[in-house]
């Protein structure tokens, strides 16, 4: 019985582990005439959340269109 009550432990730590890590993350976007704007939005955006930000995706046609994933 210690052994399946030490399992069920790992697996709920595990599960609240990953539930926490999908909830904290957040996609944010922006869209500027340039890159270097777009990016300084993202930046903005990221610090009024107090995170930090990796870009995932920037697409340019006339406008910068730019995605990031804001970390905690």
């Amino acid at each position: 019985t210690m052994k399946i009550i030490k399992t069920l432990s790992i697996i709920a730590v595990t599960t609240l582990s990953l539930m926490s890590a999908s909830v904290s993350a957040q996609s944010i976007t922006a869209t500027a005439l340039t890159l270097d704007d777009a990016e300084a939005k993202i930046a903005a955006q990221a610090q009024q959340q107090g995170a930090q930000y990796t870009i995932t995706e920037a697409s340019s046609n006339d406008v910068v269109h730019m995605t990031a994933k804001l970390h905690k």
